[in-house]
């Protein structure tokens, strides 16, 4: 039952956002064509490091959080181990690389304001609703956590 939770948490939100959302810009701007060359390979690149961060972050969040990424279904425990220690919302960020990587890779223009739309949806969402939340779930350690560790741009080293 906890890998039908993840898979189906996974599918309804990131899946949507780096495959159903994309594919349906590039189907519409009739584009999709993959770049060959220096741009293919970075693009290539940029999107498996994406996928590679919101992996472990998943993996994080039900080994250590006991929960999913999804708002319904979310963390028991705060997550304040591997990238999270860096910074406050490395899935997000791991998202988003897949979108960066996704718009070099297609040379696509819509993809890259999709990411741009998204970055903001989540930047609006994180500020009125996530972390106020996070603070009425875990109290004083989240506040401590949310003092040391940044939102969006990592810290060099390690909290805690």
């Amino acid at each position: 039952m906890t890998v039908l939770r993840h898979l189906l948490a996974v599918l309804l939100l990131p899946f949507t956002v780096t495959v159903l959302v994309p594919w349906w810009l590039l189907t519409a701007s009739a584009g999709g064509d993959v770049r060959s060359g220096v741009l293919g390979f970075a693009g290539a690149a940029v999107f498996a490091l994406g996928f590679v961060l919101f992996a472990w972050c998943v993996s994080l969040f039900a080994r250590v959080g006991e929960g999913t990424l999804a708002p319904w279904d979310p963390t028991q425990k705060i997550v304040a181990v591997g990238p999270y220690r860096h910074v406050r919302n490395p899935m997000i960020t791991g998202v988003a690389t897949m979108l960066l990587g996704e718009a070099l890779l297609f040379g696509s223009v819509a993809i890259g304001v999709w990411l741009l739309t998204f970055v903001t949806i989540n930047h609006l969402y994180f500020i009125a609703s996530e972390e106020p939340g996070l603070e009425r779930r875990f109290g004083e350690s989240y506040r401590i956590y949310k003092a040391n560790v940044p939102r969006w741009l990592p810290r060099l080293s390690p909290w805690g």
